[in-house]
C-alpha cells in the first residue's frame, strides 16, 4: 500500500483537533443522511469499522452545514443519545434516500422512527433536550474545525482528512485511512 501524499489523497488540518479518547487512534466519519454518496459508502465503511483494532475508535459525526443537514444531524444525535439500534439509522437512510422523505421536522421524524420501535414522546423530548442541543453545537464546531467541504469525509487522529474524491473511491479512501492509522 502506497504512503498517502498530503494534498493529493488527504489533507492536513490547519489546526489539529483533539480526539475524543486520549491514547487511542481515532477515525471520524463526517456524514449526512441526505447524501447519496454517504448512503452508498455505509455498506463499505461499516464492516471496515467493525474490523478496526481495539486501539482505534470509530465514530460518526453529522456534518452541520445548515438547513436539512442540521435537522438530520440533530435527529442522529438524539438517536445516539437514546442508544438507537444501527438498524434505525439504516431505516432513516432508506427513508431519505429511497422513499424521498424530507424528515426535517421533529414530528415527521418521530412518525418514521415510531415505525422502527422508537417511542415518539421520548424521541421528541430527547430531540429538544439541552444535552442534544449541546451536541449539535459541538458537531457544528467539529464540521468547521475538520475544514470539511462535503461528505462523506474521514478524519484520522484529528490531523488528516480525506474523502471519496481525493482518495479516488470508497475502497481507496479506506486504504488511505489505513495508511494514516499505521503511522507512528
Amino acid at each position: 500500500m502506497a504512503e498517502p501524499v498530503a494534498s493529493a489523497e488527504h489533507f492536513e488540518l490547519t489546526i489539529p483537533v483533539p480526539t475524543a479518547v486520549p491514547g487511542k487512534k481515532e477515525v471520524v466519519e463526517l456524514f449526512w443522511y441526505g447524501c447519496p454518496h454517504t448512503y452508498r459508502f455505509e455498506a463499505v465503511v461499516n464492516p471496515w469499522a467493525e474490523s478496526l483494532p481495539e486501539d482505534t475508535v470509530f465514530r460518526k459525526v453529522p456534518a452541520m452545514f445548515g438547513g436539512p443537514w442540521d435537522a438530520h444531524g440533530q435527529m442522529f444525535l438524539a438517536l445516539e443519545a437514546m442508544g438507537a439500534d444501527p438498524k434505525v439509522h439504516a431505516a432513516v437512510f432508506d427513508a431519505i434516500q429511497k422513499q424521498r422523505m424530507r424528515l426535517t421536522g421533529a414530528q415527521e421524524q418521530a412518525g418514521l422512527l415510531a415505525t422502527q420501535g422508537v417511542d415518539k414522546d421520548k424521541y421528541q423530548a430527547t430531540f429538544h433536550s439541552f444535552a442534544v442541543k449541546g451536541q449539535v453545537q459541538k458537531a457544528r464546531r467539529l464540521t468547521q474545525k475538520y475544514e470539511a467541504t462535503g461528505v462523506p469525509s474521514l478524519i484520522v487522529n484529528g490531523r488528516h482528512r480525506s474523502d471519496l474524491a481525493a482518495a479516488g473511491g470508497p475502497e481507496a479512501l479506506l486504504d488511505v485511512v489505513d495508511s494514516l492509522l499505521a503511522r507512528p
